[in-house]
């Protein structure tokens, strides 16, 4: 619970820089929406986190829905931040496809987003209550799976990866393996299957290594 001179101190800078409220929303609802749930997740709780009232907030979201959106539009580009760092990492297309699956093990001790993996999170939850922000879930989905693709491609021209393989059908079985991992290990509370998860990725991408 925060404190009334700690809420006072924060309303006061808050309500000095409209950017910086609507931003500290943002970020304090992410690990909330992640972690309760979106449909658990209250104004309420939102409110006694960031130690504003329901009228800052909608000042500057039209709705629950709203803030709902812009979060994980902020998770989104978070993750595809860190996922575009690890792969600038690497030279080839063999350890740039590595090191993806070494970036979803850290969901297990470190996740980028407080909660794990939003699109697991999110992409359950909404798949038939909430059509707009599933689509924002399949649109990251797409793009993680198109960096995927890209590198397999690349590696492709760059005679690193052999030419017979389905990029596509790899990429899509790379992602779905990861996010498989992610999902056994939250369940069971154990990085056990994601652990396995890589080692299994690791030999299909030796398998494909031209």
């Amino acid at each position: 619970m925060i404190s009334l001179e700690v809420r006072y101190r924060l309303v006061s800078l808050f309500m000095r820089n409209p950017e910086l409220t609507k931003e500290k929303i943002i970020s304090i609802s992410a690990g909330l929406f992640n972690t309760q749930g979106y449909k658990a997740t209250s104004i309420s709780d939102i409110t006694k986190a960031t130690g504003l009232t329901k009228g800052a907030i909608y000042r500057h979201f039209t709705d629950k829905e709203d803030l709902e959106e812009s979060t994980f539009h902020f998770m989104a580009e978070k993750m595809k931040g860190k996922f575009r760092e690890v792969i600038k990492k690497e030279m080839t297309a063999p350890e740039k496809l590595l090191a993806i699956a070494v970036f979803f093990r850290t969901y297990v001790f470190t996740p980028v987003i407080q909660g794990g993996c939003p699109i697991l999170n999110a992409g359950v939850e909404t798949d038939d209550t909430r059509p707009e922000l599933n689509k924002s879930v399949r649109d990251l989905l797409n793009t993680l799976q198109s960096s995927v693709e890209h590198i397999l491609q690349k590696g492709i021209s760059y005679g690193q990866i052999k030419e017979d393989i389905e990029v596509e059908r790899f990429a899509s079985v790379f992602i779905a393996t990861l996010e498989g991992g992610v999902l056994l290990s939250k369940i069971r509370q154990s990085p056990k299957d994601l652990f396995w998860v890589i080692e299994d990725l690791e030999q299909r991408i030796k398998s494909i290594s031209a």
